[in-house]
């Protein structure tokens, strides 16, 4: 068993440069396939989610090219083939493969994703959308069997926002007949980084970060060259970590204004933000005031910091209330801070936090987020080493992690039993 361990009490001090978008990068790799000709990636994360892509693409006939932040994928020979078990149960994002398979074959048939295990994703909107297109949909021994005669654009009203089913209809969508209109889209800048790279391989797609999206099909699409925006989660976990370690760190490769919600919250807190064009320094401070956090769909507070938040909570004067109308059961990491001395009590959609001392512990990382809280923890310990188990999990959003820690001045390593 791998563990990571973390000798804290050091505050995190130097510049650290942020990787290519996780989020972007599991739905733009899937996107490549509904080109004719060869795609390549720039800017492209070292992530095991993105490892397990590379295997299913090669599964599915394609050839696969990866060279540290590069992707070559060339779909030309891609075959239309069941996948039902194997790598897409290991991987949450398998499930855009149903609208890349769709849109260029007109028939897909993918097990039903794994991932990360706080809190089941219904794909109920997904197929609401395929169905909407003219796809019909049957779920035999957990796999979805999708098959369409033909694709036609349609009005799709999402009951709920979602940004995997906004991103896998415009998949679908792209090579329908027709126009195809999305309302209530989900607003992420991953949505329109995906849209970038598909009107470059000649898609008709308009209104990408707005509630109403407008995609005109088209009968094919060719391949280009697209670099990933940078990975904002990625970015506001070191920024956080940074606050919580009283450090001073310059993070670079960043757009500022996707960290908007974050930097206003660390900055009602006493954190001092210094935003320059393509990067934001955060210079720490002895004590910050407690505040109430709210994860929201963006340009709210992000979900995915909601955990590494919680963590920089406990450092604050006071009590905090951090909730999430996002998903109302992703506390699992909450027990894993209790056990290093955290003053948590959860209830309902929200965690009531109170200032703290943390202390050194085994602990174990339940999925990607949770796992970044518990570093974070780590990290502010003065005394004694956190062990953190679960490894696995932080390894699907957070490349060159221990190197990036490490050249900030954080004592971390990795360790086999």
């Amino acid at each position: 068993m791998e563990k990571l361990m973390i000798a804290g009490g050091r505050p995190l001090r130097g510049t650290v440069q942020i990787s290519g978008a996780k989020n972007s990068a599991i739905a733009l790799i899937p996107a490549a396939i509904l080109s004719e000709t060869a795609v390549t990636l720039d800017n492209l994360p070292a992530l095991s989610d993105v490892a397990i892509y590379t295997e299913l693409l090669q599964e599915l006939g394609a050839s696969v090219e990866w060279s540290k932040d590069q992707m070559m994928i060339d779909p030309s020979r891609l075959l239309s083939r069941p996948m039902p078990n194997g790598n897409v149960k290991k991987l949450r994002a398998s499930y855009y493969l149903m609208g890349a398979l769709l849109g260029r074959f007109g028939e897909a048939t993918i097990g039903l994703p794994g991932g990360c295990n706080f809190e089941p994703r219904p794909i109920d909107q997904h197929i609401k959308g395929f169905e909407a297109l003219g796809a019909r949909i049957s779920n035999e021994n957990g796999a979805l069997h999708i098959q369409a005669k033909e694709l036609r654009g349609a009005k799709i009203y999402l009951d709920v926002v979602s940004v995997g089913a906004t991103i896998n209809i415009m998949l679908a969508a792209s090579r329908a007949k027709g126009v195809t209109t999305i309302e209530n889209a989900a607003k992420e800048p991953e949505i329109i980084d995906v849209a970038t790279l598909l009107n470059s391989m000649g898609a008709k797609i308009k209104g990408a970060g707005t509630e109403t999206i407008r995609i005109e099909g088209v009968d094919a699409l060719h391949g280009c060259r697209h670099s990933i925006i940078p990975d904002r989660i990625q970015a506001g976990t070191y920024m956080i970590a940074a606050a919580a370690t009283r450090g001073d760190v310059i993070v670079d490769n960043v757009i500022p204004k996707h960290m908007e919600a974050l930097t206003a919250k660390l900055q009602e807190m006493g954190v001092h933000i210094y935003e320059m064009d393509e990067s934001i320094r955060v210079v720490g401070q002895p004590e910050y005031e407690a505040v109430d956090v709210k994860a929201l769909v963006y340009p709210g507070f992000a979900t995915d910091l909601q955990s590494p938040m919680s963590s920089l909570l406990t450092q604050t004067r006071g009590v905090s209330i951090l909730s999430d109308y996002v998903y109302s059961n992703r506390f699992k990491h909450v027990p894993e801070l209790m056990r290093m001395g955290a003053k948590i009590k959860v209830e309902g959609r929200s965690a009531v936090i109170e200032g703290s001392q943390l202390s050194a512990a085994k602990v174990k990382a339940t999925d990607l987020r949770a796992g970044a809280s518990l570093v974070i923890a780590g990290l502010t310990v003065e005394d004694g080493v956190t062990e953190i188990t679960g490894v696995e999990y932080i390894d699907r959003g957070y490349d060159h992690l221990v190197t990036n820690l490490s050249n900030l001045g954080a004592e971390v390593w990795r360790q086999n039993d």
